[in-house]
């Protein structure tokens, strides 16, 4: 399968990638590319709203699509590679009133919700760039432009180019990372969103210039497939 982001092709006037490389987070077929411990992360061939529970799946079994959990709440996942300057390409399905997100350089939250309907939309909604914590305050969040969500079980898509920080021969940080555009569902919901240090639940305190795609899997079910990172 040809990988490509031509929602994307616009951000290439400030941002490209030099000799880029792709990377499959997912072969449908195991979670190689994954770190241990996976917990009760697993492949399925499918997954569906439970008729008797809208905030759980029922699932079918095979290849193809990365699980959490059918129901409840599982744990927070890292791929083995790590990268800094890339676009990621994520599709995604969460249930009724679910919730997990995709950490950047596992730092920096582009947020998965049930979203669907809301006719406003905040700063912990899906496409939002989560907040960062401090003092028991939330403070830089980013909000989506607008709400791009669908119907609990149905398929949804990030296309996220992102600019990693820059940091001097002495490792000091010179720049700040950056979400040149975050593509939801077809549909432009962050461009250019400074990011000055790690969101909320960051698994990491201090910034680097590399890191891994981490899952979010902790906050009830979601299912995943088609990770792509162009790097």
């Amino acid at each position: 399968m040809t990988f490509r982001l031509p929602l994307l092709a616009a951000a290439f006037a400030v941002f490209s990638l030099a000799h880029a490389e792709e990377v499959s987070l997912f072969n449908g077929k195991d979670l190689s590319a994954w770190q241990e411990p996976l917990g009760s992360w697993s492949v399925v061939s499918s997954v569906a709203l439970d008729p008797a529970n809208a905030k759980g799946f029922i699932t079918s079994a095979g290849e193809g699509v990365m699980l959490n959990t059918a129901a409840g709440k599982g744990i927070d996942i890292m791929s083995k590679e790590v990268f800094g300057d890339c676009q990621i390409h994520v599709e995604f399905c969460v249930p009724k009133d679910s919730n997990s997100g995709v950490y950047v350089q596992g730092r920096y939250e582009v947020q998965i919700l049930d979203s669907y309907g809301k006719p406003e939309v905040a700063e912990h909604d899906c496409g939002a760039i989560y907040q960062r914590w401090k003092d028991g305050k939330g403070y830089e969040g980013h909000a989506p432009k607008l709400n791009a969500s669908k119907a609990p079980g149905e398929w949804q898509s990030f296309d996220i180019t992102y600019r990693a920080p820059r940091f001097d021969a002495t490792g000091k940080k010179t720049e700040n990372g950056r979400f040149i555009k975050v593509v939801h569902n077809g549909q432009i919901v962050q461009e250019n969103v400074e990011v000055t240090g790690p969101t909320r639940g960051s698994r990491f305190e201090d910034e680097a210039a590399t890191g891994p795609i981490r899952l979010q899997g902790d906050h009830g079910p979601v299912a995943f497939r088609n990770l792509r990172v162009m790097k």
